[in-house]
């Protein structure tokens, strides 16, 4: 029992870590793009400018996540995925839209760094919390069929080696995860 409880929180970091590798690269591309637009051709339409940032990002997350960071949870209906997922992409873009409306249109900050802040750092991080569960618990959802074990390099190694106390000390090791389904 603890140990199942270990592992799901090991492969519930493991998800994590990637998540956030692919938001950082995410976050780059949506705000580089927006910064560009912002400064060029849609300085005039900076929702807009959001919009469309937003869209490009969305679609490197979509297969960096799908085949990347939940590639054990992907299901074989890629279009329902996919659907559900630009739904969830929905919310989480309504969420970044709603702070920097808010700062531009309530609060009357109308410069790019107040555009920035509440869309690209206000707005995303409620946005990514929001997104993870969604993507983890709706989107990518697919129970992990029987036991998946991800194997360390020192396990590997331990192995090939044949040496049984080396194998038994690396299977007591955190590094390995074992998790079953999750629900």
């Amino acid at each position: 029992m603890i140990t199942r409880l270990m592992n799901l929180v090991a492969l519930l970091w493991r998800e994590a870590l990637k998540f956030g590798a692919v938001g950082g690269l995410g976050w780059i591309i949506d705000n580089g793009i927006y910064t560009i637009l912002w400064h060029g051709p849609m300085s005039e339409g900076t929702i807009k400018a959001r919009v469309v940032s937003t869209i490009i990002a969305t679609l490197f997350a979509w297969f960096a996540n799908r085949y990347w960071t939940f590639r054990h949870r992907k299901s074989e209906r890629v279009w329902k995925e996919f659907a559900l997922f630009l739904l969830m992409n929905g919310f989480g873009l309504g969420m970044v839209l709603a702070c920097q409306v808010i700062s531009r249109y309530v609060l009357g900050l109308t410069s790019f760094t107040a555009d920035f802040i509440a869309g690209g750092v206000v707005g995303l991080v409620l946005a990514t919390i929001f997104r993870f569960l969604a993507y983890r618990y709706f989107v990518f959802n697919e129970e992990l069929a029987g036991e998946v074990i991800t194997v360390s390099p020192a396990m590997r190694t331990a192995t090939a080696a044949g040496s049984p106390a080396a194998m038994a000390h690396t299977l007591s090791a955190p590094e390995l995860v074992s998790a079953g389904p999750t629900r």
